[in-house]
């Protein structure tokens, strides 16, 4: 899972309820100070959250850009029904597409999609049912299809435990299994609080379905590159999930932009913020 940095949210942004066709979704929402240049929307991974974002939201504003992190129904602070059909992909992308409407503006030009690990299979999704709304698309940490074997292993591992047992017992038994470097020694105690209670505001059932979607999803690169939107595919130097040699062939075949971000793995967004918020605005800029 992404940790973000720092929970303080920086002074151009405020939090609040996205309301939609679909729903209210909770929002982090960050404004330059003159008009946007556009509007970026921000979809999250596995596990993750609106959060995920945060270090980026006062570079992407610096750099002329709206920002809208969001969290997906049934993530941390935006409800969802316990109920696994409410998860499937092409409703969590008829989501993306609701909050894309709901956040464009006569004045904050035109809409850029994000979609870091997980939210990169949402994105695709929802541009893939319609493209129209967005002006280009960013796979951050995302790969062409399934991740790879052994983070297979582990989510069916995740899935069958949040079929038996309670939230607190799962987090519990994943804290056991984390490697002496994530260990809580390490993470800050606000950091490590959030962490938790994140955990315990997602809803089981999105979790369980989502993780079937990272087993199951087909290669659809192919289907991406027909509709001709601008793409850029960015990843740290090293990914579990999905290999950099998997992204690295996938923006071949997207004739996509390709960055990797050095110093980062997963997470660019929160590993290297700054670094990750340069190379999307330059992209962003360059398809106006």
């Amino acid at each position: 899972m992404s940790r973000p940095p720092s929970l303080t949210l920086p002074p151009c942004a405020r939090a609040y309820r996205l309301d939609t066709e679909r729903g209210a979704f909770a929002v982090q929402d960050a404004r330059p100070e003159a008009a946007p240049i556009g509007t970026a929307l921000l979809v999250p991974g596995f596990t993750g959250s609106k959060e995920d974002f945060l270090a980026l939201l006062a570079p992407l504003a610096a750099a002329g850009f709206r920002a809208v992190a969001v969290d997906g129904r049934g993530q941390h602070e935006s409800p969802g029904p316990r109920d696994e059909l409410a998860y499937t992909q092409r409703e969590l992308a008829l989501d993306v597409l609701a909050q894309a409407q709901a956040v464009q503006e006569p004045d904050s030009g035109p809409v850029h999609l994000l979609g870091h690990s997980l939210g990169g299979l949402i994105t695709r999704a929802a541009v893939l049912l319609d493209a129209t709304p967005f002006r280009s698309l960013t796979v951050l940490s995302s790969g062409p299809a399934a991740i790879e074997a052994s983070q297979q292993a582990r989510v069916r591992m995740l899935i069958d435990a949040l079929g038996r047992l309670d939230m607190e017992t799962v987090w519990r038994a994943m804290r056991e299994l984390d490697p002496p470097e994530a260990a809580d020694a390490a993470t800050p105690p606000e950091i490590g609080a959030f962490l938790h209670r994140r955990w315990l505001n997602t809803v089981p059932e999105q979790l369980i379905a989502t993780g079937r979607h990272m087993l199951t999803e087909p290669d659809r690169v192919a289907d991406l590159a027909r509709t001709g939107l601008a793409t850029h595919v960015v990843s740290g130097a090293v990914d579990y999930a999905w290999p950099v040699a998997w992204m690295d062939a996938m923006a071949d075949r997207l004739s996509a932009r390709r960055t990797i971000i050095e110093g980062a793995e997963h997470s660019p967004n929160a590993e290297r913020p700054e670094k990750t918020a340069e190379a999307l605005a330059g992209f962003w800029s360059g398809v106006g």
